[in-house]
């Protein structure tokens, strides 16, 4: 496992410690999340952000916890808070003596005098449970601990102000409490129980102490705590203070070796056992680790520990997402903090998030699940955040199912769950070619055409109110690319099923032969686009990666969409103007549109969005096109190994979604984003494989 820990040299300085992160999930989409130093700095942050219509629904409810000590006559604070005026009191960080994960838990060290108080947070797996572990390692006298919990209960998306309601029924709510947000909070044995307001879901904070039951005290209290600055916030042009409620004071006396677990439940009746619940947790990772080493890829290489890192990163991604027909269904969230589960972003990951973490298994489940979705020959984009129905604003979400299903059947050969899925994929050419949502059909060339005025349709997809930023109407190069790869996983499929092949290989034939349409001599590249209603785009973009990286070499009995030289001058062109220590940039900085820093308002940030930020996902594919070019794996695989770098920025453990396109490429976006860890995965591995290359 990558040693990830830091010292005092960052936890003792303000900008560092708030700059990293901390995630710890429950594998049903809900989550906790914070910064080292303690203080919260985004909306999104919070001890127990829960599921309640999993993997949906998500509610802040244990906003955070104000520790503070007494030992050896001498009362230190161990948490920090900023404030609307700027000011930052206390400045608790200041005795961080050491911040590390173990796993994926992150563990603090606070150092008092010769007294040494850890604390660990991590959630039970399929609950919306966290637990806040804090063990006095060492010291000569007692220590007094207490535990100030700061509660809400509103939309994670959402602002808490004033006492007024924070859930989007806030109008209905205030009406309801008078304009005033009382909490009932009943006394418990062991702690408390919650209630927001009467058809909230209650929830409960249960205190438990290993060694002396008895020091054990709690005192509940309803003041509201207000204008807690959140800084990131301000960076993202959003409101950027909340108010939290200070529900009750837990307090102790902990004897060297003895610990206080501070339990926040949507159940009454958690598992109080810390050492047992710690335990579950520590060998659900190991196993996955060892699922990790049991790939035969990796027994002719030793894989780099920061590998076995995002091994763990990658579970956190796989969450529940039951339906009626499919109990068991599985699905992917997207990135932490905001997102939900997106059809595109899943097919995307799916192949290096489970089939790379040797988990199959996985992948079966939510390639069944997402089977149930598909409608006029399309896979759902997003899975709103409420009782709506899907959105199939999407024309390479399908496209990326045929991929996945492919990298799925290569490891397993599971002819049963491709018999199964064969008429399903079938049904989506058929709607294809002649035509579906958003005017996506199969055009005359072989090449598919898509879009509308005022939808954004292609992974490119920033939309501020009706200004579609990159609107990409017409034939994409990414998007035809994906259609030669799935019409050639369709041979392969139909000739795995002893089915007839022929009509797909005569429409590969003819996409391949339209394809060079793309090509520009004169620029050395592909066009982004053709045929849009001003013309072929020339921008400089990553996504004509994809005409070299797909179709995989063992599809290969047809020939590429790109000859030899061609191949090479993509890749050439994508590395000298696109490549950075983290991904590939969207926009060349040559292009007058380029924006090197993403930031702002949400006008600003989605209007950079595609415009130059650099997206770490594209760097599996640019990985697999080199290799494909040059057959050195060794030089591919510098192209990813400043990743390992990074795990130890931003969210620490983790790949952060987009970074800026100028140097030094900070971090920016998600702070944990699925395709990003996925992508990183599957590109190492392909470096060791040599029918990659």
């Amino acid at each position: 496992m990558m040693d990830i820990k830091f010292g005092r040299e960052i936890c003792g300085k303000l900008a560092t410690a708030e700059s990293r992160e901390w995630l710890v999930t429950n594998g049903m989409g809900g989550y906790a999340a914070g910064t080292v130093a303690g203080l919260l700095t985004r909306r999104y942050h919070g001890l127990l952000i829960a599921a309640l219509k999993p993997p949906l629904g998500r509610v802040l409810l244990l906003s955070k916890l104000d520790e503070f000590v007494r030992y050896n006559e001498q009362s230190s604070f161990i948490y920090a808070n900023r404030w609307a005026d700027g000011s930052v009191n206390p400045n608790g960080y200041i005795n961080i003596e050491s911040f590390y994960l173990e796993g994926t838990t992150p563990v603090w060290h606070f150092a008092l005098a010769d007294a040494l108080l850890e604390k660990r947070i991590w959630m039970q797996l399929g609950e919306n449970t966290t637990y806040i572990r804090y063990t006095l390692r060492r010291g000569s006298k007692p220590l007094a601990l207490f535990l100030k919990a700061l509660l809400n209960y509103r939309d994670y998306h959402g602002n808490t102000k004033g006492g007024l309601g924070g859930l989007v029924e806030r109008r209905r709510l205030a009406e309801a409490l008078r304009d005033r947000w009382q909490m009932q909070i009943d006394n418990l044995e062991r702690g408390i129980r919650v209630q927001a307001f009467p058809d909230a879901v209650p929830y409960y904070l249960l205190a438990t102490q290993e060694g002396n039951q008895d020091n054990l005290f709690w005192q509940t209290h309803h003041t509201w705590h207000q204008n807690f600055a959140l800084a990131v916030e301000t960076y993202r042009g959003l409101n950027d203070s909340e108010d939290h409620l200070h529900a009750a004071t837990f307090n102790t006396v902990l004897q060297v070796g003895e610990s206080l677990t501070l339990v926040a439940s949507t159940k009454p009746d958690p598992l109080l056992d810390s050492q047992a619940a710690w335990q579950v947790r520590y060998y659900y990772e190991q196993k996955l680790l060892n699922r990790w080493h049991s790939r035969s890829s990796l027994s002719s290489s030793v894989a780099p520990s920061w590998l076995e890192q995002l091994v763990l990163a990658a579970d956190q991604f796989i969450v529940d997402r039951p339906l009626v027909e499919e109990p068991e269904g599985k699905t992917i969230i997207a990135g932490y903090p905001w997102f939900t589960d997106w059809g595109r972003d899943t097919m995307i990951s799916l192949g290096g998030l489970t089939i790379s973490t040797g988990r199959p298994e996985i992948a079966r489940i939510i390639l069944r699940t997402f089977g149930k979705y598909v409608d006029r020959g399309m896979l759902p984009n997003v899975f709103p955040d409420a009782e709506e129905e899907p959105n199939y604003n999407t024309i390479d979400a399908t496209l990326w199912y045929f991929e996945a299903i492919r990298a799925y059947y290569a490891v397993t050969k599971d002819r049963e769950l491709l018999t199964e899925l064969f008429p399903l994929l079938a049904e989506i050419v058929d709607w294809h070619c002649r035509g579906t949502r958003y005017q996506i059909h199969l055009d005359d060339d072989g090449l598919i055409y898509g879009g509308e005025r005022g939808v954004q349709l292609t992974w490119m997809d920033a939309k501020v109110d009706d200004w579609v930023v990159t609107p990409r109407i017409g034939k994409p190069v990414e998007i035809n690319a994906l259609w030669y790869n799935a019409l050639v996983c369709m041979v392969q499929f139909a000739r795995a099923l002893d089915k007839p092949s022929q009509a797909y290989e005569q429409m590969a034939v003819k996409t391949r032969e339209g394809f060079q349409r793309f090509w520009n001599e004169a620029a050395g590249y592909c066009y982004d686009v053709i045929d849009t209603p001003q013309g072929n785009d020339l921008s400089l973009r990553p996504n004509q990666i994809f005409a070299v990286s797909l179709p995989i070499r063992e599809q290969e009995t047809f020939a590429p969409l790109l000859n030899r030289k061609q191949q090479k001058s993509v890749v050439d062109t994508v590395a000298r103007y696109l490549l950075t220590s983290h991904g590939l940039r969207s926009l060349a900085p040559n292009h007058p549109d380029y924006q090197g820093h993403y930031g702002g308002d949400r006008l600003q940030r989605d209007g950079a969005y595609h415009q130059g930020t650099v997206w770490s996902w594209l760097i599996g594919h640019f990985v697999q096109a080199h290799l494909k070019v040059y057959r050195d794996p060794t030089l591919a695989r510098s192209f990813i190994e400043p990743m390992a770098n990074h795990l130890q920025a931003s969210c620490v453990g983790n790949i952060s979604e987009i970074f800026d396109g100028d140097a030094p490429f900070l971090p920016r976006g998600c702070f944990a984003q699925a395709w990003s860890v996925a992508e990183v995965l599957r590109g190492w591995l392909l470096t060791l494989e040599k029918q990659a290359y």
